[in-house]
């Protein structure tokens, strides 16, 4: 088992001290929190080692799992990288660009394996989907929270949309050529609430739509391909696929089958409905373990620092069409 120790222990970092005490891939040897109050909570409630400080917690593993905000992760990450430890680091990587080209340079000279945390890449009802998916040519994409405080020191974009662009950069095999977005700060100093349309120069294009300031959730993706479309919701694991194929013989059809006419000699097709069986998993927990077998197979993990880096890269030309920097 590959020795584990996560550095946050907030809300986020409570949800994978708990996937970690539960796997049989990882070992967990200790937490860092700067906060005294909340470190002494974790520390009885799960019976872990609490480290004074991250150097003594990096000394003693092979993994550091870094769950802190998401301003602090470049730091976290530079020391445990320093340090020749595998690193898993929660989305968004790092808060710019820059910072995640440092990183990813470094991981390649300590040779260690980095994954980021875009947790949906693990979501069963997304799993499901990718057999179907065969060049999808429009996306939509919904992304509507609740407003939480927590999240608010970096915009939707990176709190919430990062998710999806990651999501379409995974499954649209393009390169980027334009970009439009527009976005407003509602309740914080950060957009709340923003949308970005992304052209590809395969002719895809994906809209997006973000928010934190909506009456309701919604995690929602649709992905329209030659011959089918394919509905993924994030939130209630649930996928849906509806595509279609050519009727030789409307005559030979199945009666109780859709069929449609598409008129002028061009034929019939038959709608056909396919909603995959989904089984409930932990998904934080799939991905930990996920890292784990990359590290002891030797191959890339599914969500590498390059992934994280392009999704980050997309997000800050979201945001410089937004007027809006990190930076400023």
């Amino acid at each position: 088992m590959l020795k584990i120790g996560v550095l946050g222990a907030g809300h986020l970092g409570k949800i994978h001290l708990k996937c970690i005490t539960e796997s049989d891939k990882l070992d967990l040897i200790g937490f860092y929190d700067p906060d005294e109050a909340m470190s002494d909570m974790v520390e009885k409630e799960f019976g872990v080692k609490r480290f004074d400080d991250i150097p003594k917690l990096i000394s003693e593993v092979d993994v550091v799992d870094i769950v802190t905000p998401t301003v602090s992760h470049f730091e976290c990450a530079i020391q445990a990288l320093k340090g020749f430890r595998h690193v898993f680091i929660e989305k968004p990587v790092v808060t710019t660009p820059a910072e995640a080209k440092q990183l990813i340079a470094l991981a390649k000279e300590a040779e260690v394996k980095v994954q980021v945390g875009h947790v949906e890449r693990f979501n069963p009802a997304f799993t499901a989907a990718i057999p179907y998916f065969n060049k999808p040519m429009f996306i939509e994409t919904h992304r509507l929270a609740q407003f939480n405080p927590r999240g608010t020191d970096v915009p939707v974009i990176l709190d919430l949309m990062i998710h999806d662009i990651d999501i379409v950069l995974s499954v649209v095999n393009s390169n980027i050529r334009k970009i439009n977005a527009s976005g407003v700060p509602v309740v914080s100093d950060t957009p709340d609430i923003a949308n970005a349309r992304l052209e590809f120069d395969n002719g895809c294009v994906a809209n997006l739509t973000a928010s934190r300031i909506s009456m309701k959730n919604m995690r929602k993706s649709r992905f329209f391909q030659s011959n089918a479309y394919i509905s993924v919701d994030f939130l209630d694991k649930k996928t849906e696929v509806l595509s279609m194929k050519d009727v030789q013989n409307p005559d030979e059809a199945d009666p109780l089958a859709m069929i449609i006419d598409l008129g002028k000699g061009k034929g019939s097709k038959q709608i056909i409905f396919d909603k995959p069986d989904i089984k409930p998993v932990n998904a934080i927990k799939n991905e930990l373990e996920s890292f784990a077998e990359a590290i002891e197979k030797n191959k890339a993990p599914l969500v590498s620092i390059d992934d994280g880096y392009a999704a980050l890269d997309v997000a800050y030309k979201i945001m410089e069409k937004m007027n809006f920097s990190m930076e400023q």
